[in-house]
């Protein structure tokens, strides 16, 4: 049976040391006060609460007169006489306030009233609000989502000056207790998928999102784990989430992290760019169509030289340039999957070294890997030269995840084409497009959407940049 507060300040108390060990953790704190002549205690963790507040709140406790505190029948009309503050809660329930307390807000008890007093007065550590390393524009604003939640969510309030803005606040974990947000406007969002994702999100029962978003979203994505394709889109640009959410996408934002994640994401929505947005529309446009080009050589560049390497016949006049005319000890298939492992290694390294060296460091490490392993016949100069096009090219789209993705299917179609020729490329293209078309976003919808099923406004404009207009906005 869940505990209540009553009418007895000592076995509140009481209770409340036991629930929140005061003796055992040093930095949650039970401060005892007078308020005239009642005793009085305040909870909370010191670090969330500034010392300016908690004086500003303590002299007015201080100057209360007991003549006027017996004329408050209720806790709530103590509160509204007597807390100096904006955000104040009554609550019965000893579950609710131990929660607010570890989520950094004052708890309060005064005794001769039956309910405890929680004041919303907590201060999070933070960074600023900088742009974001990953996601980084040329024109355009350059603030960025933090690790605070209601930082966020201001922020895209700010963008966003509508009541029709929703913040729906939701808690996940039993023991972590993570507050998740789900942002959309109503009106524009689609009900019926507002109302899976709520469902998914309740339902949830896990002890704590320990990896913050990827731990919420592998709970949220069908289970599919041969499926490499990432089921959401990342960002940590303000200007993003609200453009999305205006054009009724769901957002979720997960506290303690500065990426949200937007929701249904499809494979046409991850070859968009922020930066598209912040050109002209024909530029906009030819970004668009080069990246999808261009992401598109990614998977498909490597197997094809490979397939005509192996059927030198089916090589036309006009890609005569194309064949290996070096001595080569390793096997052309050898080499491959041994630079694209040689790569990774590279990108792993970048990201344990620190900052000041990881740039320089990558580019040294290519150069001169790739200088000696060809001056030393291990590899012939073309697969050094067609696997640093692909290494580079996989950068043209934002999702790091779709990059990987992308790469275990070269990887694959590499080996099928290895093994059965013509016959394991024409396998490998099927196994990759029955792939995508039966994958699934967190909602349910189809990964091709708008193709499948077919929206032509939808697909025209994720294809190309269109003009801001009263139509499309």
């Amino acid at each position: 049976m869940e505990k209540t507060f009553s009418a007895d300040y000592s076995s509140n108390i009481t209770m409340l040391d036991n629930a929140l060990r005061l003796n055992a953790s040093f930095d949650v704190v039970g401060r005892e006060i007078k308020i005239n002549s009642r005793n009085a205690k305040l909870y909370f963790i010191d670090g969330f609460c500034k010392d300016e507040i908690m004086v500003k709140i303590m002299s007015y406790f201080m100057n209360a007169e007991e003549k006027e505190m017996k004329s408050l029948k209720t806790t709530r009309e103590f509160a509204n006489k007597y807390v100096p503050y904006v955000e104040t809660d009554v609550l019965a329930k000893e579950s609710d306030f131990i929660k607010g307390v570890l989520s950094g807000a004052i708890g309060m008890i005064v005794e001769g009233y039956p309910e405890a007093i929680m004041i919303d007065a907590r201060t999070y550590p933070v960074r600023s609000v900088g742009e974001p390393e990953n996601d980084r524009v040329l024109r355009g604003p350059h603030d960025g989502f933090v690790e605070t939640l209601v930082f966020n969510t201001a922020l895209i309030r700010r963008r966003i000056r509508d009541t029709n803005l929703t913040m729906e606040i939701h808690s996940v974990g039993k023991k972590s207790k993570t507050d998740v947000v789900i942002c959309f406007m109503q009106g524009r969002v689609n009900e019926k998928m507002l109302n899976a994702l709520r469902k998914k999100i309740d339902s949830v029962s896990v002890n704590s999102l320990s990896m913050s978003q990827q731990s919420l979203i592998d709970c949220l994505v069908p289970k599919q784990w041969l499926n490499p394709f990432p089921k959401v889109r990342y960002t940590e640009r303000p200007d993003a989430v609200a453009a999305s959410v205006l054009e009724g996408s769901m957002v979720v934002i997960t506290d303690n992290s500065p990426a949200a994640m937007i929701i249904p994401s499809g494979i046409f929505d991850f070859l968009q760019d922020t930066n598209d947005y912040y050109m002209s529309p024909v530029i906009g446009s030819y970004m668009r169509i080069i990246r999808m080009f261009i992401f598109a050589m990614t998977m498909l560049l490597i197997p094809v030289w490979l397939l005509l390497i192996q059927n030198p016949d089916y090589i036309p006049e006009w890609l005569d340039f194309i064949r290996i005319e070096e001595e080569f000890t390793l096997p052309i298939v050898a080499q491959l999957f041994i630079v694209e492992v040689v790569i990774d290694a590279i990108k792993l390294a970048s990201i344990n070294t620190p900052q000041s060296l990881s740039g320089s460091f990558g580019v040294i490490g290519a150069l001169v890997l790739g200088e000696f392993a060809v001056s030393a016949g291990w590899f012939v100069p073309e697969v050094v030269l067609y696997m640093a096009f692909v290494a580079l090219t996989n950068f043209t789209q934002p999702s790091f995840e779709l990059g990987y993705a992308f790469k275990l299917f070269r990887m694959m179609l590499i080996a099928l084409i290895a093994l059965f020729n013509v016959w394991g490329f024409v396998a490998g293209i099927l196994i990759v497009i029955i792939e995508i078309a039966t994958t699934r976003t967190v909602t349910g919808q189809c990964y091709l959407f708008p193709l499948i099923p077919f929206n032509g406004s939808a697909l025209l404009s994720l294809l190309l940049r269109r003009p801001l207009n009263n139509k499309n906005n």
